[in-house]
């Protein structure tokens, strides 16, 4: 259950933060790709809708098979078109499918507004981690990217989120469940596995989500805030505001 009471603020919380449209744009450069894919196969008889539901579903099965990324999503917009294409596939066919995908490697990174100095903030008070899924090359190139490796205590690439990630990530950084946040985007890999191990979450929508983490928000053991943006973190988290922090 969101709450909109406010924890009281303690220093040294230990702040989880995830990346990808949280800290920095993500999924943008994957939904332009799609939008471009849609428009290069030009069906005849299928809607942009009819084509994503049937893209959807073969990258349910894709990020099964070779997990996140762009690699894994040219994997699936290359199955998408052998699927669909109305056409005999040439090879320049197969070239600029393959060039979609994987421009979004080679896209200029772009920190969310107002991330880089609420980091340096909050660093001065809490210590911060940052945990990410995807491909370990990709991510940690972003991360590279990004300029903000340094605000982090530890970084760690996951294959995937999941409760046991959680609940892993705390006894191997001997973590305090009870002083510890994930801070993210999804509900489906930030929030509920998260409270599910015992954790506190903020979960700050971004109207970009990839529509396969979108999940309904669940209870559980930990605290669980719902924040507008990024830069809302200093109301919450930082001890010279304890005074406007205080719970209702």
């Amino acid at each position: 259950m969101a709450s909109s009471n406010v924890p009281p603020v303690t220093r040294g919380l230990h702040l989880i933060f995830d990346a990808d449209d949280t800290l920095w744009e993500n999924n943008i450069y994957f939904e332009r790709a799609i939008h471009q894919f849609v428009a290069f196969l030009d069906h005849s008889e299928l809607s942009p809708t009819d084509v994503r539901a049937v893209l959807d579903e073969i990258e349910h099965v894709t990020v099964a098979d070779h997990g996140f990324g762009a690699l894994s999503f040219t994997r699936g917009l290359r199955a998408c078109f052998e699927r669909l294409a109305e056409r005999e596939i040439t090879p320049e066919d197969a070239a600029t499918i393959e060039a979609l995908g994987l421009a979004i490697l080679a896209q200029e990174l772009e920190v969310i507004d107002g991330v880089e100095e609420t980091l340096t903030r909050l660093g001065e008070h809490h210590e911060l981690l940052m945990l990410t899924k995807g491909n370990e090359e990709e991510q940690r190139l972003k991360i590279e990217r990004s300029g903000l490796a340094d605000h982090f205590v530890h970084t760690f690439v996951v294959p995937d989120k999941r409760t046991a990630t959680y609940e892993a990530l705390v006894a191997d950084c001997s973590l305090d469940s009870t002083l510890t946040w994930m801070i993210g985007n999804s509900p489906k890999s930030d929030i509920n596995p998260a409270l599910a191990a015992g954790l506190n979450a903020v979960f700050i929508p971004h109207q970009h989500t990839w529509r396969l983490e979108h999940a309904e928000v669940e209870s559980g053991h930990g605290q669980l805030l719902v924040l507008r943006r990024f830069t809302d973190l200093n109301r919450f988290f930082l001890a010279d505001r304890a005074s406007d922090c205080a719970p209702n």
